[in-house]
C-alpha cells in the first residue's frame, strides 16, 4: 500500500492536515487499511524533504496545513500512469506460511489449511455483505459524517470488489494446496511401498537356497 501517493492524490485536491488527510484515506478506502496520525505525519514529513509537499499556512486552531508542489503532481502523474510492478511481489504472509509449515516437522499443514479456509470464507461473507450495503447506498465505514459523493462511494465499491476477488482467489489457492497436500501424501506411500518391496526382495534374494533331498542308488554287494 502506497500511503505516500495516497496522500499526494488527496493533497493534489487541496490543502489538508494531518487528520483530514488521515480522515480523508480511510474514508475512500472504507477504512479497509486504517491510518493512524503518526502514520500520516511521518510520511508529509518526508514528503515535505523530497520537496514533494510543502507547508501551507494554519488555521485559528493551529493545524498546519500542506500542500502538493508541481514536484508531488509530477510523482503522483507518474504513479498514475505507471503500472504496479509484478517483478518484486509484495511478502504474502499466508503464502510464507504454509512454505514453512511443508518444511516444519510436526506442524498439521492440512489443518492450518482448513483454518485459514475457514477464515477466509467468513471474510469473503462479510466483504459481499458490506459489498450489498454500497450497493444499496449505505454510509461506508470510515466515511463520519462527511458528506457521501460519488467519487467517493465509486472508490469504495472498487476497494470491496478487489478484497473479494482477492479472498476467492485465495480460496482457490487454498483448495490447490489441499490437492497438492494430498497428491504428496499419496507420492510418498507409493515409494514408501516400493521401498519396502524391494527391501524385502533383496532380503530374500540374499537368503540360502533350502537344500533338498535326493535319493541316491544303493550299492548292491555282488
Amino acid at each position: 500500500m502506497s500511503i505516500r501517493h495516497g496522500l499526494l492524490a488527496l493533497l493534489d485536491q487541496g490543502p489538508r492536515y494531518g487528520y483530514q488527510l488521515r480522515t480523508d484515506f480511510e474514508a475512500r478506502t472504507g477504512a479497509t487499511w486504517p491510518l493512524n496520525v503518526g502514520q500520516v505525519y511521518t510520511t508529509l514529513a518526508r514528503l515535505e524533504r523530497d520537496g514533494l509537499v510543502e507547508p501551507a499556512g494554519e488555521d485559528d486552531e493551529g493545524h498546519q496545513f500542506y500542500a502538493v508542489t508541481e514536484a508531488g503532481r509530477a510523482e503522483l502523474r507518474a504513479w498514475f500512469d505507471t503500472p504496479v510492478p509484478r517483478t518484486n511481489p509484495p511478502r504474502d504472509e499466508l503464502a510464507i506460511k504454509l512454505a514453512m509449515a511443508v518444511t516444519v516437522p510436526g506442524v498439521d499443514v492440512s489443518a492450518v489449511v482448513q483454518g485459514q479456509r475457514r477464515h477466509s470464507i467468513k471474510a469473503l461473507q462479510d466483504y459481499t455483505r458490506l459489498k450489498g450495503r454500497a450497493l444499496a447506498g449505505e454510509a461506508r465505514p470510515g466515511a463520519g459524517a462527511a458528506p457521501a459523493s460519488a467519487g467517493s462511494d465509486l472508490a469504495w465499491l472498487l476497494v470491496l470488489e478487489q478484497l473479494i476477488f482477492q479472498t476467492e482467489a485465495e480460496i482457490r489457492w487454498l483448495d490447490h494446496c489441499e490437492t497438492r497436500l494430498a497428491q504428496q501424501a499419496e507420492l510418498q506411500q507409493a515409494r514408501a511401498a516400493e521401498a519396502t518391496e524391494a527391501a524385502e526382495a533383496g532380503g530374500a534374494a540374499g537368503q540360502e537356497p533350502a537344500r533338498t533331498f535326493r535319493p541316491g542308488r544303493r550299492r548292491t554287494r555282488s
